[in-house]
Protein backbone atom coordinates (compact mmCIF):
# COMPACT_ATOMS: atom_id res chain seq x y z
CA UNK A 1 0.00 0.00 0.00
CA UNK A 2 2.78 2.38 1.01
CA UNK A 3 4.64 1.61 -2.22
CA UNK A 4 1.47 2.24 -4.26
CA UNK A 5 0.89 5.60 -2.53
CA UNK A 6 4.54 6.54 -3.10
CA UNK A 7 4.20 5.61 -6.78
CA UNK A 8 1.01 7.68 -7.11
CA UNK A 9 2.73 10.66 -5.43
CA UNK A 10 5.69 10.48 -7.81
CA UNK A 11 3.45 10.21 -10.87
CA UNK A 12 1.39 13.20 -9.64
CA UNK A 13 4.56 15.24 -9.18
CA UNK A 14 5.72 14.27 -12.66
CA UNK A 15 2.40 15.36 -14.15
CA UNK A 16 2.66 18.69 -12.33
CA UNK A 17 6.26 19.21 -13.45
CA UNK A 18 6.53 22.40 -15.49
CA UNK A 19 6.90 22.10 -19.23
CA UNK A 20 10.04 23.23 -20.96
CA UNK A 21 10.31 27.02 -21.11
CA UNK A 22 8.81 28.42 -24.31
CA UNK A 23 9.81 31.66 -25.95
CA UNK A 24 6.88 33.94 -25.19
CA UNK A 25 8.57 36.98 -26.73
CA UNK A 26 7.36 37.48 -30.29
CA UNK A 27 9.97 37.95 -32.97
CA UNK A 28 10.41 41.59 -33.91
CA UNK A 29 8.98 42.47 -37.37
CA UNK A 30 11.59 42.73 -40.10
CA UNK A 31 10.76 46.34 -40.95
CA UNK A 32 10.79 47.47 -37.31
CA UNK A 33 14.27 46.00 -36.80
CA UNK A 34 15.44 47.64 -40.04
CA UNK A 35 14.06 51.01 -38.91
CA UNK A 36 15.94 50.85 -35.62
CA UNK A 37 19.24 49.68 -37.15
CA UNK A 38 19.39 51.53 -40.48
CA UNK A 39 16.58 54.03 -41.08
CA UNK A 40 16.65 55.96 -37.77
CA UNK A 41 20.44 56.68 -37.87
CA UNK A 42 20.18 57.67 -41.57
CA UNK A 43 17.28 60.08 -40.87
CA UNK A 44 19.11 61.55 -37.87
CA UNK A 45 22.01 62.43 -40.17
CA UNK A 46 19.93 63.49 -43.19
CA UNK A 47 17.54 65.77 -41.28
CA UNK A 48 20.38 67.11 -39.08
CA UNK A 49 18.56 66.29 -35.83
CA UNK A 50 20.41 66.39 -32.52
CA UNK A 51 18.03 64.28 -30.46
CA UNK A 52 17.42 60.64 -31.55
CA UNK A 53 13.89 60.89 -30.08
CA UNK A 54 13.09 63.61 -32.64
CA UNK A 55 13.53 61.18 -35.54
CA UNK A 56 10.18 60.82 -37.37
CA UNK A 57 8.59 57.37 -37.12
CA UNK A 58 5.34 55.58 -37.95
CA UNK A 59 2.60 56.27 -35.39
CA UNK A 60 -0.37 54.32 -36.77
CA UNK A 61 -1.99 53.12 -40.02
CA UNK A 62 -5.72 53.56 -40.60
CA UNK A 63 -7.41 51.42 -43.27
CA UNK A 64 -10.88 52.69 -44.17
CA UNK A 65 -13.36 50.94 -46.50
CA UNK A 66 -16.52 52.85 -47.39
CA UNK A 67 -19.54 50.81 -48.53
CA UNK A 68 -22.14 53.20 -49.92
CA UNK A 69 -24.52 50.38 -50.88
CA UNK A 70 -24.95 49.52 -47.20
CA UNK A 71 -27.55 52.32 -46.98
CA UNK A 72 -29.86 50.24 -49.19
CA UNK A 73 -28.74 46.74 -48.21
CA UNK A 74 -27.12 46.19 -44.78
CA UNK A 75 -25.95 42.67 -45.75
CA UNK A 76 -23.41 44.16 -48.18
CA UNK A 77 -21.37 45.32 -45.18
CA UNK A 78 -20.64 41.79 -43.86
CA UNK A 79 -18.28 40.72 -46.69
CA UNK A 80 -16.48 44.07 -46.45
CA UNK A 81 -15.88 43.61 -42.72
CA UNK A 82 -14.64 40.02 -43.25
CA UNK A 83 -12.29 41.01 -46.08
CA UNK A 84 -10.87 43.97 -44.15
CA UNK A 85 -10.25 41.64 -41.19
CA UNK A 86 -8.36 39.18 -43.43
CA UNK A 87 -6.27 41.98 -44.96
CA UNK A 88 -5.22 43.60 -41.68
CA UNK A 89 -5.35 40.66 -39.24
CA UNK A 90 -7.46 42.71 -36.84
CA UNK A 91 -11.20 42.97 -36.24
CA UNK A 92 -12.62 46.05 -38.03
CA UNK A 93 -14.87 48.67 -36.47
CA UNK A 94 -18.12 49.44 -38.31
CA UNK A 95 -18.27 53.17 -39.12
CA UNK A 96 -21.59 55.03 -38.90
CA UNK A 97 -22.91 58.21 -40.51
CA UNK A 98 -22.42 61.31 -38.32
CA UNK A 99 -25.40 63.15 -39.82
CA UNK A 100 -28.35 62.52 -42.13
CA UNK A 101 -28.00 63.44 -45.82
CA UNK A 102 -31.27 63.18 -47.73
CA UNK A 103 -29.64 63.39 -51.19
CA UNK A 104 -27.64 60.20 -50.48
CA UNK A 105 -30.48 58.53 -48.53
CA UNK A 106 -28.24 58.35 -45.45
CA UNK A 107 -29.65 58.50 -41.94
CA UNK A 108 -27.66 59.49 -38.86
CA UNK A 109 -26.13 56.45 -37.12
CA UNK A 110 -26.51 54.21 -40.19
CA UNK A 111 -23.63 51.75 -40.94
CA UNK A 112 -21.75 52.95 -44.01
CA UNK A 113 -18.33 51.28 -43.86
CA UNK A 114 -15.56 49.60 -41.87
CA UNK A 115 -12.27 50.80 -40.43
CA UNK A 116 -9.16 49.34 -38.78
CA UNK A 117 -6.45 51.21 -36.84
CA UNK A 118 -3.11 49.39 -36.70
CA UNK A 119 -0.36 50.13 -34.19
CA UNK A 120 2.88 48.49 -33.02
CA UNK A 121 4.06 45.26 -34.66
CA UNK A 122 0.90 44.80 -36.73
CA UNK A 123 1.41 48.27 -38.22
CA UNK A 124 4.99 47.46 -39.28
CA UNK A 125 3.96 44.06 -40.69
CA UNK A 126 1.12 45.63 -42.69
CA UNK A 127 3.37 48.39 -44.05
CA UNK A 128 5.98 45.79 -45.05
CA UNK A 129 3.38 43.77 -46.98
CA UNK A 130 1.87 46.91 -48.53
CA UNK A 131 5.19 48.17 -49.90
CA UNK A 132 6.80 44.89 -50.96
CA UNK A 133 3.85 42.70 -52.03
CA UNK A 134 0.59 44.62 -52.47
CA UNK A 135 1.57 47.77 -54.41
CA UNK A 136 3.69 45.88 -57.01
CA UNK A 137 0.57 43.76 -57.75
CA UNK A 138 -1.32 46.86 -58.94
CA UNK A 139 -1.82 46.77 -62.71
CA UNK A 140 0.52 49.13 -64.64
CA UNK A 141 2.10 50.27 -61.37
CA UNK A 142 4.57 53.11 -61.83
CA UNK A 143 4.92 54.26 -58.24
CA UNK A 144 2.76 56.26 -55.85
CA UNK A 145 2.38 60.04 -55.81
CA UNK A 146 4.77 61.97 -53.56
CA UNK A 147 2.21 64.78 -53.14
CA UNK A 148 -0.54 62.95 -51.20
CA UNK A 149 0.49 64.46 -47.86
CA UNK A 150 -1.89 66.50 -45.71
CA UNK A 151 0.58 69.17 -44.55
CA UNK A 152 1.06 67.52 -41.15
CA UNK A 153 3.26 64.62 -42.18
CA UNK A 154 0.47 62.10 -42.86
CA UNK A 155 0.17 60.19 -46.14
CA UNK A 156 -2.92 58.66 -47.78
CA UNK A 157 -3.09 56.10 -50.59
CA UNK A 158 -6.29 55.14 -52.40
CA UNK A 159 -6.56 51.49 -53.49
CA UNK A 160 -9.14 50.60 -56.15
CA UNK A 161 -9.86 47.00 -55.16
CA UNK A 162 -9.13 44.41 -52.49
CA UNK A 163 -7.87 41.70 -54.90
CA UNK A 164 -4.32 43.11 -54.85
CA UNK A 165 -4.01 41.68 -51.32
CA UNK A 166 -2.87 38.01 -51.45
CA UNK A 167 -5.08 37.19 -48.43
CA UNK A 168 -8.24 37.69 -50.52
CA UNK A 169 -9.48 34.72 -52.57
CA UNK A 170 -10.65 35.76 -56.06
CA UNK A 171 -13.48 33.18 -56.10
CA UNK A 172 -15.06 34.46 -52.88
CA UNK A 173 -15.24 38.13 -53.92
CA UNK A 174 -18.72 39.21 -55.03
CA UNK A 175 -17.85 42.86 -55.73
CA UNK A 176 -14.73 45.05 -55.91
CA UNK A 177 -14.35 47.47 -53.01
CA UNK A 178 -11.88 50.33 -52.77
CA UNK A 179 -10.21 51.57 -49.61
CA UNK A 180 -8.04 54.36 -48.24
CA UNK A 181 -4.82 53.66 -46.34
CA UNK A 182 -3.67 56.58 -44.17
CA UNK A 183 -0.14 56.40 -42.74
CA UNK A 184 0.13 58.66 -39.69
CA UNK A 185 3.69 59.67 -38.74
CA UNK A 186 5.28 61.74 -35.98
CA UNK A 187 7.03 63.94 -38.59
CA UNK A 188 6.94 67.71 -38.05
CA UNK A 189 6.27 68.41 -41.75
CA UNK A 190 5.69 66.73 -45.10
CA UNK A 191 9.37 66.75 -46.10
CA UNK A 192 10.35 64.78 -43.01
CA UNK A 193 7.49 62.32 -43.59
CA UNK A 194 8.51 61.93 -47.25
CA UNK A 195 12.10 61.11 -46.22
CA UNK A 196 10.85 58.61 -43.63
CA UNK A 197 8.58 56.74 -46.07
CA UNK A 198 11.25 56.79 -48.79
CA UNK A 199 13.76 55.14 -46.42
CA UNK A 200 11.10 52.63 -45.35
CA UNK A 201 10.69 51.50 -48.98
CA UNK A 202 7.64 53.44 -50.21
CA UNK A 203 7.90 53.36 -54.04
CA UNK A 204 7.36 57.06 -54.87
CA UNK A 205 6.92 58.01 -58.51
CA UNK A 206 10.04 59.56 -60.03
Amino acid sequence: MAKEKKGQKESAQESKAPEQARHSAKEKPRLRARFEKEVAPALLKELELKNPMAVPRLHKIVVNMGVGEATQNAKVLDPAVNELGQITGQKPVVTRAKKSIAAFKVRQGQSIGAMVTLRGDRMYEFFDRLVNIVLPRVRDFRGVSSKSFDGRGNYTIGLHDQLIFPEISYEKVDKLKGMNVTIVTTAANDNQARSLLKHMGMPFRA
